[in-house]
């Protein structure tokens, strides 16, 4: 209950109901403050009792300073909690380890229980094994169900165990495509409450719900299971950058060429740590599909979230999607009462502005390795030839090479391109006009029974794959793919046969206005059947490419590409097999599949001839804007949502035929490689042990840039001979039962064993070799070997280990897995240039001290080279409820050579400093457990 010390209690009567609410009038000044803003003050009004939320930080917020830097720590309580099954496995095994642990330290096990909604949606487990053909769907779910049976009872067995947590089964869709369709509700109502809704989520694609106008953004698994057991969120009060949208998007162009534009200017202007505001007249122009898929890629930008203010727009949105008539009117009633209705004449105060003519948006893709490297869809070739050389290891002799033929179209007898032959007889084109260079050609002839003869090239593309929330959750490009494909079809075009192609809806409402607009054998004639409802492709269950087509790319090194309608396209991500991968559109996925490969300038390259033997290009079947909207109006109707959602956490006969165990607390299975005990409290204390400080400390990994939350943590398939897979192989899993990493994220043994293991990470203690490698200093010469196995050899001889990393450490999705795995190696401190603001908040929830280099620094300019000694001081202060600024740094060289300097602490708030002490987030909670 608020201490309520505005006086702001009172009541809103909407129709017959009336609830209790907390009147933002009551606190002079925060009608100027933009809506996100508004929703953080009513959550401290609401949540006021005296001690954590006071009278001060609701006054802080009131008379923000948009021009400041944060500075004001406030504690935010989230409405409810969303979680992933991949994320959100090791919550519930968290939840169930507490269980225990609370019993053996003499308390109530029934404590423990998400205090907030809780909800999870399965979506990340299934893998398209089968694709381009009828069964591709049941057979993909049944081998999902094969291959997580055992994750899925234990699911079972906490939606029956814990109150307030529900799961909606696979085969349903994808959890924030689920979430905005049906589990958000714009105004919460509870015990005769209604307050805004608000939602922290276990995936960083939370921020979808900012399209709805519910602040929301991903945190890690660890921060999620404090907030679902009443802990709030401790914060800054943030940076508010204002994006002022005008104009109409163009016919031709996509939300998902908008998406990548905003991307791009967000990333370019900075704004990690920031929320994301659109305002202004051309908000009431963005349908709420396209708010949902900007919100989407918020992470992408770095912001905490991307957020649209409730308006006319969000009401028909949650009509369309099924919602009564009294949660509309409440919407609606509330968000003016509140002064969180939309006023496009109205400019609230931010603190930095941009602005987009959304009629300046032109067709772009992203790649080949992140979602802010924008591409002209136009200039796509040209950047295709350039970044390809950066892939292809063009000293090494051939087997086959020749001038292809899409070189010689490029540079026309108008524009003189000197030939030149590289010494492996590989031919090189330089054009004189546009200085772009031409790729290095090596056709592979492949014979295949299922799919024919033909060539295969550096810059196929291997994988064309129609995935992810960020698009399928919006009609007008989904709609726009199966146009683009019967129009293909009808012009008698074909997808390449190299083409891996992949169907993955978010969420059931999107196979029935298929089937409604008479689309389905279109997509299916080029091969996009329906493979499964979950991530699939974007999240790296593309599932195997054709087997002759993987032993001619890995044979032969030949450098293939993927194109999906994904918000990640992170190296090592889609496929072992591909290297290079473009984010775009579904209907430029379609596109793709027909050209086969990225090599392709579209404006200038027929994509096959039809019936007639006419060229036929890509403008020739683009669908109109037009012709896609009147599809929408008759395709897509309210009683589709309905029939979707109308009994969601049933699950199919699948999975209510599960068995599944019953019992307070969980019967842990010791032969289960998907669900263990999870090692966190083993050995706790009720009191704190004292922070000590680090001695001796070896580097575990010297990282570069730009290293993500998929180069650390564990995810994609497990590949034969790694350390998981022999963990795997010792308990008598058969390779073929391996499944992926992501899927077995309840086994902390499997887990350890991932972490740091991306293939495609490049450790800088070791010489040009990829993957999960490190130099083990325990050993004389300090020889190669695997990280995990490094880590068991430095924990036996007892000594702690620091990771060194550049810019944008920790970027990407919200895994706590990426923290988690850090620590359970040994680690007990990473330093880096600067941290993505999840992962560094991760760390410290696991007890890892996040250090800075100093300003202007790096390992590099120190003259680090990861063979050093370290002993870190001065991080003892915090004994004395003290958060010192800097700690000193010694790091001493083989030949007795010390660099010391003093690395900046990223602990940047009280409440993080009570996780750091306590050894983590969930020890915090537990010790606070107990002592109530």
């Amino acid at each position: 209950m608020s201490i309520n010390s505005f006086d702001s209690r009172g009541t809103l009567q909407v129709g017959e109901n009336s609830y209790e609410i907390f009147r933002l009038s009551a606190v002079p000044g925060t009608e100027k403050l933009p809506y996100a803003l508004k929703v953080l003050a009513e959550n401290l009004l609401r949540t006021e009792d005296g001690a954590n939320i006071t009278e001060d930080h609701i006054n802080a917020l009131a008379n923000w300073d948009p021009s400041a830097d944060p500075s004001i720590e406030i504690q935010f309580t989230p409405a409810r909690v969303l979680m992933q099954d991949f994320t959100g496995v090791p919550c519930v095994v968290d939840l169930a380890t507490m269980r225990e642990a609370i019993t053996a330290l003499g308390g109530d096990p029934n404590k423990v229980n998400p205090l907030s909604p809780a909800e999870m949606v399965i979506d990340h487990s299934v893998i398209l094994d089968v694709f381009g053909r009828a069964d591709a769907f049941e057979r993909n779910v049944e081998l999902e169900y094969e291959r997580n049976g055992e994750r899925y009872q234990f699911l079972r067995w906490g939606q029956g165990a814990f109150d307030d947590f529900k799961v909606v089964p696979p085969g349903t869709g994808i959890v924030h495509q689920v979430n905005i369709e049906y589990l958000a509700r714009s105004i919460m109502v509870r015990n005769g409450q209604a307050y805004p809704d608000t939602c922290v989520g276990t995936d960083s694609h939370t921020t979808m719900e900012n399209g709805l106008g519910v602040l929301g953004w991903g945190v890690g698994g660890i921060e999620a299971e404090a907030a679902m057991l009443g802990q709030p969120v401790s914060m800054l009060i943030p940076r508010v950058v204002g994006f002022k949208l005008t104009g109409e998007i163009k016919p031709g162009v996509t939300a998902t060429d908008v998406v990548l534009t905003v991307t791009d200017m967000l990333r370019q202007h900075g704004v990690v740590g920031k929320f994301v505001e659109f305002y202004g007249k051309g908000v009431a122009e963005v349908p709420l599909a396209n708010r949902a898929t900007l919100g989407n890629m918020s992470p992408e930008f770095g912001s905490t979230c991307a957020i649209f203010p409730i308006d006319s727009e969000t009401i028909n949105y949650l009509r369309l999607t099924g919602r009564d008539d009294d949660q509309l009117a409440l919407v609606e009633a509330y968000a003016k009462e509140q002064g969180m209705w939309h006023d496009p004449d109205h400019e609230p105060a931010y603190s930095e502005y941009l602005e987009l003519d959304l009629g300046t948006v032109v067709p772009s893709i992203a790649g080949p390795k992140r979602p802010q490297d924008r591409i002209l869809l136009s200039e796509s070739k040209v950047a295709f030839r350039k970044d390809i050389h950066n892939y292809v290891e063009e000293q090494h002799p051939a087997a086959h090479t020749q001038l292809d033929e899409a070189v010689e179209e490029s540079f026309p007898a108008s524009d003189p391109a000197a030939l030149s032959f590289a010494d492996d007889g590989a031919v090189k084109v330089q054009s004189a006009a546009n200085g772009a260079e031409g790729r290095p050609s090596k056709p592979i002839k492949i014979v295949s029974e299922e799919r024919g003869e033909f060539v295969l090239d550096h810059g196929a593309v291997a994988v064309a794959g129609i995935t992810s929330c960020t698009n399928t959750s919006n009609p007008s490009v989904m709609i726009g793919a199966g146009l683009l494909a019967r129009n293909a079809v009808e012009k008698g075009l074909t997808s390449k046969p190299w083409v891996k192609t992949n169907m993955a809806p978010g969420s059931q409402v999107v196979t029935d206005y298929y089937e409604k607009a008479g689309l389905w054998p279109y997509l299916e004639k080029l091969g996009f059947y329906l493979g499964g409802y979950g991530c699939t492709t974007c999240i790296g269950n593309t599932g195997p490419l054709p087997e002759e087509i993987s032993k001619a790319v890995n044979d032969n090194d030949l450098t293939v590409t993927a194109v999906l309608s994904g918000n990640r396209n992170f190296e090592g991500r889609i496929s072992p097999d591909v290297k290079m991968n473009y984010l775009a559109s579904p209907p430029l996925v379609i596109a793709y599949a027909l050209a086969g490969t990225m090599d392709f300038d579209f404006e200038t390259q027929p994509l096959g001839q039809d019936t007639d033997g006419n060229d036929v290009f890509l403008k020739d079947i683009w669908p109109s804007a037009q012709e896609i909207d009147d599809t929408i109006k008759t395709a897509i109707s309210q009683d589709m949502f309905r029939k979707s959602y109308a009994d969601v956490f049933a699950g199919d006969e699948r999975w209510r035929g599960l068995s599944t165990p019953e019992g307070d607390t969980f019967a842990w299975d010791e032969k289960s490689t998907y669900v263990r005990k999870a090692p966190y409290f083993d050995g706790m204390t009720p009191e704190p042990a004292p922070v000590e400080d680090i001695k001796g400390a070896r580097v575990l990994a010297l990282l570069g840039d730009s290293v993500t939350t998929d180069h650390i943590s564990p995810a994609g398939p497990i590949k034969p001979g790694t350390p998981a897979a022999q963990y795997l192989d010792a308990n008598g899993v058969a390779r073929k039962d391996y499944n992926s990493l992501g899927s077995r994220r309840g086994n902390h043994e499997v887990m350890i064993r991932g972490t740091f293991a991306n293939i495609r990470l490049q450790n800088q203690l070791l010489d040009g070799v990829s993957g999960g490698y490190t130099r083990d200093f325990t050993q004389e010469g300090g020889p190669q070997s695997f990280i995990y196995d490094a880590s068991v050899n430095y924990k036996k001889a007892g000594i702690p280990l620091v990771v060194l990393g550049g810019k944008e450490y920790g970027s990407g999705s919200s895994r706590d897995w990426a923290a988690k795995g850090t620590v359970l190696l040994g680690v007990k401190a990473v330093i880096t240039e600067s941290f993505e603001r999840i992962h560094r908040s991760n760390l410290i929830g696991m007890g890892v001290v996040p250090l800075q280099f100093p300003e202007g620094e790096s390992a590099k300019t120190l003259g680090l080279d990861g063979t050093e000694v370290f002993d870190i001081e001065g991080i003892t202060a915090l004994n004395e409820g003290v958060t010192p600024k800097t700690l000193k740094v010694t790091a001493t060289k083989e030949n007795g050579d010390k660099v010391v300097f003093d690395a900046v602490v990223r602990i940047d708030t009280p409440g993080e400093a009570d996780y750091y002490r306590n050894g983590g987030i969930l020890q915090y909670v537990l010790r606070n457990m107990i002592k109530s």
